[in-house]
């Protein structure tokens, strides 16, 4: 069967992005890699969950909004990044090059468009600073270091991440509009 335009298209993008991986990768000591696995399991949600679970424990009552703000556009940005991750079918960095990369992480599904880690970062971060400001020294460092995690441990090419920080900012801008 031959390859979709959008197939090639991509298959092109990650012969060009696959240096910069296995640069990245390849970088990054045991240690380095450990701790970028770490972040990258906490970005799966639990990081998230325990900054909104500290909201509510502080706020009470007053977080509800916050909470169904991100919960309804939550749930908009997930359906977005599945819809886009089977339409696009991009391999990931670790399975394109079938070499060069040891995972110590392994990955939440199949394919790398756009980084789904990346995208709801962005928007968790964006949505939740734009509630509560004070967070955003807290908020901002790590969805910049769940970002970077997912190239360095292979598991995306600097194109997924950018798409899915791009997306997630979208989202979280288009939210406030609708919601």
């Amino acid at each position: 069967m031959p390859a979709t335009p959008v197939e090639s298209t991509f298959h092109r993008i990650s012969e060009l992005e696959l240096p910069v991986c296995r640069f990245c990768h390849r970088w990054s000591s045991q240690r380095v890699s450990r701790f970028f696995g770490l972040i990258s399991r906490i970005g799966d949600g639990h990081y998230w969950y325990l900054v909104l679970g500290a909201v509510l424990f502080i706020q009470g009552a007053a977080a509800l909004p916050i909470f169904g703000h991100i919960a309804a556009a939550g749930a908009v940005c997930h359906l977005l990044y599945k819809t886009l991750k089977r339409s696009t079918a991009r391999q990931r960095p670790y399975a394109f090059a079938t070499e060069g990369f040891d995972l110590s992480v392994p990955p939440l599904d199949k394919y790398s468009f756009p980084s789904g880690h990346t995208m709801h970062a962005v928007f968790f971060t964006m949505v939740l600073g734009a509630y509560l400001p004070v967070l955003l020294w807290i908020l901002v460092p790590f969805a910049v270091l769940v970002a970077a995690s997912r190239i360095v441990l292979g598991l995306h090419y600097p194109t997924d991440v950018a798409a899915g920080a791009l997306l997630g900012a979208l989202l979280a801008t288009l939210s406030f509009l609708v919601l």
